[in-house]
This record gives structure tokens, sequence and C-alpha cells, in this order.
């Protein structure tokens, strides 16, 4: 007897960040990414195999100034997001954390546009006990037979970062718990021969060698759902912003796609079926990268509206600098203090009360205000959608938080100061290095980690660890966002829920013009000598 064939390939997208056309919005530059980039590839290989998925692995909907736009200052327009997803006959697509950060109405109405299904098994309604998203899989039946499960699962670390009223009602179950039940669902109940699991997440471990990558949080448990769950074929991953193909982790086929389709992930299933039924004999996962295709002229042409709206706004002026905000070096800005930080902490201080503050330099994109501020420098140097909240702690939780942002740097073979590793990879965390406004603090990198503050003062004194202190910060680090644990849970004093770049533009456009300063209150330091 003749044993029967049959060829899948499954396609991922992920942390797309609403980035659909190549295009920077620092400047009018065309880059060798984004969706419409990724539609030809997936267009392309349409065309030449039949049975093929397409889904979404979470950040789709929140990145870009034009996602910005379309949800803060003018949603009349289709989303153009899900608009060009249904252009691109999407199968399913995985909510990530940055979906919540317009709200749920924002999330709901995205999804009511949506002519493919949201998946999530274990993001429920606390009042119905249900999936928010209508269901938590899906199935595919192919002409021969072949049932195929898509099971979707979001990233449970959200509550640690998202406003309590962006989530109201929702709980966000354990992933791997939610994977073992409706797996075994999937493969005793509703017979599926192939199980994909789509997890808006990434791996905790290091997918040769098994170890520890990362503190053992609920943030990222993929290497936990290949170890402990039986019966996954294909494990799509994302939220790191890593770029990962041809692995297995337990016999599980896994792939990540980077961020901002730079890549397009492509697994290619092969099964034959005997008198038992299907069998997966092969899985390999691969990326394809977006650089060497042409954009797609339909979504270009679906996103054109809310692009053209969003470019005129970006180019409005909000205001004027006296010196120089611009950024010459990335990483002098984290050695010394920078005006731009300067100034983000201050304005912190100023709309919140508080009389302390902290902030981060994103990304190594930023290029700080020059002489015109428009919405386009404020938006390209506050990327994140945060607000602000004012927590009350202790001079001890202050200290432990200056050592925590002390682990970004360590000295590299010549003594000097360089990003320490682990905050490259497995993904660049370039947001999780504080500055401080307010104190009076000296790093020392030449000494152990967890005793290189050496100097911590407030007003010319040293800094009391038992006295309580006001501090304002960005909602994901007062939540403990970054491994602060000490600011998990601390008494809010204030929360200010306007955005964060709304904030910005409304500061800068009453005073007119802002002046670039630095008071040099912190200073990072090797062995005695300065590092600058």
């Amino acid at each position: 007897m003749s044993v029967q064939q049959c060829e899948i390939i499954l396609l991922e997208t992920s942390d797309l960040h609403g980035f659909l056309l190549p295009k920077g919005y620092a400047s009018h530059s065309t880059v060798g990414h984004g969706l419409a980039r990724v539609a030809s590839i997936v267009k392309e290989i349409r065309r030449n195999h039949p049975h093929t998925l397409l889904i979404d692995n979470g950040d789709c909907l929140q990145g870009t100034p034009l996602t910005y736009y379309h949800a803060k200052i003018n949603s009349e327009p289709p989303n153009p997001v899900v608009a060009c997803m249904n252009e691109l006959r999407y199968d399913a697509a995985v909510p990530g954390n940055h979906e919540f950060n317009y709200g749920l109405p924002y999330l709901r109405s995205a999804m009511k546009e949506s002519v493919f299904p949201w998946l999530s098994a274990n993001t429920i309604e606390a009042s119905t006990g249900k999936s928010m998203f209508g269901q938590p899989y899906m199935i595919r039946e192919l002409d021969n037979g072949l049932r195929i499960g898509v099971l979707g699962l979001t990233i449970s670390y959200i509550p640690n970062w998202e406003r309590p009223q962006h989530i109201e009602g929702i709980r966000f179950d354990d992933p791997v718990e939610s994977a073992r039940y409706w797996v075994n669902r999937l493969r005793k109940q509703e017979g599926v021969d192939v199980v994909i699991v789509s997890y808006h997440g990434g791996f905790e471990r290091d997918l040769t060698t098994g170890q520890l990558t990362e503190p053992l949080t609920d943030e990222n448990v993929g290497y936990a759902i290949c170890e402990q769950v039986e019966g996954i074929d294909v494990l799509l991953t994302g939220h790191q912003h890593r770029a990962i193909a041809d692995c297995t982790v337990n016999g599980v086929c896994v792939v990540q796609p980077s961020s901002e389709g730079r890549f397009l992930g492509k697994v290619t299933i092969k099964l034959s079926k005997n008198e038992e039924g299907w069998i997966v004999e092969h899985c390999r996962s691969e990326l394809i990268s977006a650089a060497g295709f042409e954009p797609d002229e339909e979504i270009v042409r679906i996103a054109d509206e809310v692009e053209s709206l969003t470019q005129a706004w970006l180019d409005q002026p909000i205001g004027y600098v006296d010196g120089d905000m611009t950024i010459d070096s990335h990483a002098d800005v984290r050695l010394r203090e920078h005006p731009l930080i300067e100034f983000i902490n201050r304005m912190q201080m100023d709309v919140s009360g508080a009389d302390i503050s902290n902030t981060a330099l994103f990304d190594n994109q930023c290029a700080g205000f020059g002489e015109r501020i428009t919405m386009r420098d404020i938006i390209s140097n506050y990327v994140y959608p945060n607000s602000l909240n004012v927590i009350r702690i202790s001079g001890r939780d202050i200290r432990e938080a200056l050592e925590q942002s002390a682990k970004y740097f360590e000295l590299d073979e010549n003594g000097e100061i360089a990003v320490s590793p682990a905050f490259l990879m497995p993904k660049p965390q370039h947001y999780n290095y504080d500055m401080w406004e307010g104190i009076h603090y000296t790093l020392d990198i030449s000494r152990p980690v967890g005793q290189r503050v050496t100097m911590l003062e407030r007003d010319g004194h040293p800094l009391d660890e038992d006295m309580t202190y006001e501090v304002v910060m960005n909602n994901y680090r007062s939540g403990g966002g970054g491994n602060f644990p000490m600011f998990k849970n601390k008494p809010v004093v204030k929360e200010i829920a306007t955005d964060m770049v709304e904030l910005l533009a409304d500061y800068i456009r009453e005073r007119g013009r802002i002046v670039s300063s630095v008071n040099d209150n912190w200073r990072v330091m090797s062995g005695g000598n300065g590092a600058f």
C-alpha cells in the first residue's frame, strides 16, 4: 500500500510593532524591513505551496508613530495594521503584551475589524472564565483529512507592566499549565494530527545547553513549554526580538523572527500517512530576510492613508531648544549626564511634584533634540507608550535600584567600561539602565556587582536608607519591570495616566523654548578614574 505524503508550510511574523512600511520615522530614510517587504515573501511562497498557514505571534498594534497616531490622534480610518493583515489573509493572530498598551476598547476594535481569529488560551475574562479573544485555538482541516491545531498563548507577565485600567477584568494564566491542558484537548478530543503552539514569549534558557539565561520569572517560559508539555510539534515564539531558526528543544521545532518585519519565520513540516494516521517525518525552521524583497504594492497602498496623515503630524513644530540636546554617542549618554536625560527627569519631576526621578535612554537610535523640536523628534526619542507613577520607596530601595542599573556595565579586557552581555543578549535592554535626578551618586564599575554605589547623597548628606522618598518613574519600572523587584507593590502616591509623549509635547509647547543644561549629579567610574 502506497504511503500518502503531505507538506505544510507555516509562516510567522512576530513583534512587527506597527512597522508596515520600509521607512525610518526619525528621518525619511528607506529601511530594509517592514511588513510590506515581508508580504512579498508571503505571496511568493503561497504561489508555490498550497498548504500554507500565516500566523502573527503578537505585538503588532503598537510601536511606530503610525500606530500611535491612529490610536491617540485619529482612529477614524480603519486600523492600518489590521487592514494590512486582512489583505495578507492571516490565518490567525496571537495578542502580545503591547496589544494592551492603548486600552481594551482599542484592542477590541482591532479584533472586530479582523477577518482572522485572535487566539489566546490563557488570557481570561474573570467574569466568564473564558478567553477574552473568544477562542483558545483554531483547527485547519485539509482536503486530504489532515487536521492542524493552532493554540495561542500570551505572555502572562503583563500585569507587572501594564496600566491596571488597560487590563481590568482580565487575568493571565500560566502558559505552561494552559498549554498542557489545551494541547491534550487538541490531541485527545479534537483528534488533530499536528499541534502548533504560537506563544508570545521567548526562552528563559540557552537552547543548546539548557542553562538559565535570565532571571527565572514568568516573563519567558518557552523552554519550559517544550520540556514539560507533551504533544507539541512546533513552537512559534517572540517577545525577545531574537532571530532563532533551525533549532529544536526536546524534539519541538522552534522559531523566532526578530522584530519589525526583519525576517519571516518559515517552518516546513513533512508528514506521511499510514494505517495508524499522519506522522510528522521532518520539521525544520528557517528565517527569510526581508531585505532582499521589494515592498508589496497593495500593502503600501493600504497603509498610505494613515501614513500620510502621520507624516504631516510628525513634522508639526512643538518648540525650540536653547543650546544642544543632540546625541553624538549613546554610550556617552549612559556614562555621564546628558541634557536630554536631565530634561526628561526634570519634566517628570515638574509634572508629578516628586523631588526624585529616574529615566532611561531606551535604545541606540535616539537622536536627541535639535534646535527645532517636532512631534517626530519626541516620538523618536520616547518610543514606548508609558505613563508616570510616583511611588514611595526607601533609601535602601534606591541604593538597590542603582546597583541593579550598575549591572549594565562591565570592564573589558583592556579595563575599559563596556556594556554587559546580559543587557545585549538575548535582546538589547538599554531601557533597563536608569539615570537619576534629585540625588547625587557615583558608580564604580571596577568594584564587585552589588557593591558599585560608592557615593549616594541627597542635599549634601548621605541618603538615609531607612527614610522613605517619593520617586517618579514610568509605569513599566514602577511595577518592577526590567528586574527591579524593589519597586514592585510599593505604595503609589500619584498616577499620571497621560501618555509620556503627550506630556512631553504639552510641556515643550507650553514653554516654547527649553534650555539645554546638566547639573552633573552622577558619574560612572572605573577604579577611581572617571569613565570620560
